[in-house]
């Protein structure tokens, strides 16, 4: 019994590693940092790669089982390159539990805001979330209304690939500035 579950997450894997490449691929696409005003920086690469999940997350979690295992299995696999990373900025490992807290709550902060604007369809609210979250210190921060129309735009996209696409690990969101 056990030795099929282990199976069952070893076939996972490769599907995992699949959308999790190209969903990291999409959020590292120069167009976000160069004409949508996100910073390329850091925290606007979290921030690019936390809205890309947010949003596969959000078409998942309309899946079946499999497609939300999936999901979840993605966003361990977001929070293990976080981790990563962090130590890789020099992060001691007395730090990194901490940062990770923080990151993990903005994330899951983000989802719920995001969540609300998109649901509503209100695509001012999401661009105003976006600015506070990804300009967090600037008062005259840049419009964020072309992220957000990207943003609805992608999650339309995502409305309509099918069960087996996600249980494949074949979703793709749409490129900004197509």
């Amino acid at each position: 019994m056990i030795f099929g579950l282990l199976k069952k997450k070893n076939h996972n894997r490769a599907i995992v590693d699949r959308q999790y490449a190209t969903l990291t691929s999409l959020a590292r696409a120069p167009f976000f940092y160069s004409d949508l005003d996100v910073p390329d920086t850091v925290m606007g690469r979290y921030e690019m790669l936390s809205i890309v999940m947010i949003l596969f997350f959000r078409r998942t979690a309309k899946s079946g089982v499999s497609g939300q295992e999936l999901a979840q299995e993605i966003v361990d696999a977001f929070f293990q390159d976080i981790d990563h990373s962090i130590r890789e900025l020099g992060i001691g490992d007395q730090g990194v539990p901490k940062r990770m807290k923080k990151l993990a709550g903005m994330f899951y902060g983000r989802l719920e805001s995001y969540a609300a604007a998109l649901e509503a369809g209100d695509s001012e609210a999401l661009a105003a979330a976006l600015q506070r979250n990804i300009h967090p210190d600037r008062q005259a921060a840049p419009d964020m209304r072309g992220l957000a129309d990207w943003m609805m735009k992608a999650e339309a996209a995502l409305a309509v690939v099918s069960e087996d696409e996600i249980s494949r690990g074949a979703a793709v969101l749409p490129q900004p500035g197509t």
